[in-house]
């Protein structure tokens, strides 16, 4: 495996931190202990956990105004890999990249597996895009593409679908993940119960396309490009789609695709209970669909979506794909995607120790005050030391985002990387 940073750094930055960690570690061990939980079982499974990074996350990205690239952007998707196993060597979370087609379309497949393979990352859910044109792109998508009006159009988005399997399957991808941006932004523009038929029937030939060892993850979002009404808007029509589609067929649940004030862990529940939560684009928001790294608004949310997951752990068929999607706007992307994938461990940790028995006890007596306080006590540990361990027994780093800062990454891209104008402006 390639090492994008020196091993040798990582080695002597963890040497430096592991005595104050072997304190911190034996210290949260002994009060967990009292609980009857040992600190080693959960070490050992917050290790074992992973999330896909997006490939498209590692750009700066931007807003409808302007786009301010940062030093060593990434040129093309083997720039990306790079990046990526930057981000799976110090923090050991991240063995898998999630590709967007056609940005990180390349005609050498097999190239862009071994290379991957090489830099030890896997390939997670291939992502479709037909929410923009591209050049020499036959059909316009300004007013839909797997719901528009047009046979054409909807056939030329069925086709890029499709092409994204094909893709997948030659980089041993088993999933494909597909957001519309369909939709309608003023009354009488479209007729809604004709145009969510057109995607339905669009959607029906994706679905024979795939693989019989894929799944197919269909993503809601209340809002925009559309902002009168979208196609796919909420939980409710995505468990319809997949209800429609059949047994290959899953809800993919973004942190940001809902209205402000949405109890998202209800829906996860919901769509675990009746077998289609298809899996996660983890992300935060303050007002919409901010795509705020992970965690930086709302811990104690991502706590509570991460306690529904670890109450389903062992349940047939409950398999879900984890994913980051983020833009960085302000920050080094490798940083961010780092920290973000960090706050996810962080809050998987904390769901392990939730007192499930005891809890049940008083969800079962009504008593909502010891309830409350039974997942309190697991969100307000300090996990930290849990997962800085379970980074350094997989050869990660204790600290990530200190080492990265010591090893002069982005300074060293950037001596190769040519500088990218944002003039273009943009969301990326």
């Amino acid at each position: 495996m390639d090492h994008m940073i020196d091993a040798g750094l990582v080695s002597a930055e963890n040497e430096r931190l592991s005595a104050d960690l072997d304190r911190d570690y034996a210290n949260l061990g002994e009060k967990l202990a009292r609980n009857g939980v040992s600190i080693d079982a959960v070490t050992e499974k917050v290790a074992a956990y992973g999330i896909a990074v997006p490939s498209w996350g590692v750009g700066t990205g931007g807003t409808r105004f302007a786009r301010f690239p940062g030093p060593g952007e990434p040129r093309h998707i083997f720039d990306k890999l790079e990046d990526c196993a930057v981000i799976q060597q110090l923090t050991r979370a991240t063995p898998s990249v999630s590709l967007h087609i056609p940005w990180d379309k390349v005609d050498d497949l097999g190239e862009l597996k071994q290379r991957g393979e090489a830099l030890g990352l896997g390939f997670d859910a291939m992502n479709s895009n037909t929410f923009q044109d591209q050049d020499g792109q036959a059909h316009s998508y300004k007013y839909g593409s797997l719901s528009h009006t047009d046979a054409a159009t909807r056939q030329q988005a069925v086709d890029h679908n499709i092409e994204c399997i094909e893709i997948g399957k030659a980089l041993d991808s088993k999933a494909l993940t597909v957001w519309i941006g369909d939709g309608s932004n003023f009354p009488g523009q479209s007729h809604f119960t004709r145009q969510f038929e057109r995607y339905l029937d669009a959607m029906k030939t994706v679905y024979a396309a795939l693989p019989d060892d894929w799944r197919v993850f269909t993503e809601h979002k209340i809002f925009e490009p559309a902002f009168y009404s979208t196609v796919v808007q909420d939980w409710g029509t995505n468990y319809l789609i997949a209800q429609e589609l059949g047994p290959k067929a899953f809800c993919l649940v973004d942190l940001g695709h809902h209205a402000p004030n949405v109890n998202i862990e209800v829906i996860v529940a919901r769509l675990i209970q009746f077998g289609k939560l298809g899996g996660f684009h983890f992300n935060d928001s303050k007002y919409g669909d901010d795509d705020l790294d992970t965690g930086s608004i709302d811990p104690f949310r991502l706590f509570l979506v991460f306690n529904e997951l670890v109450e389903a752990e062992g349940k047939a068929g409950f398999n879900p794909a984890h994913m980051l999607d983020q833009s960085h706007n302000v920050t080094d992307p490798i940083e961010s995607l780092m920290r973000s994938a960090t706050e996810v461990c962080r809050a998987y940790a904390q769901a392990l120790l939730v007192d499930r028995k005891t809890l049940s006890g008083f969800q079962q007596d009504n008593d909502a005050m010891m309830a409350s306080q039974t997942l309190k006590q697991a969100f307000r540990s300090d996990v930290e030391p849990i997962l800085a361990m379970a980074r350094r027994k997989s050869g990660g780093a204790i600290d990530p985002i200190a080492t990265y800062r010591k090893a002069g990454y982005r300074q060293k891209v950037a001596d190769i990387r040519p500088a990218v104008s944002g003039a273009g402006g943009g969301i990326v």
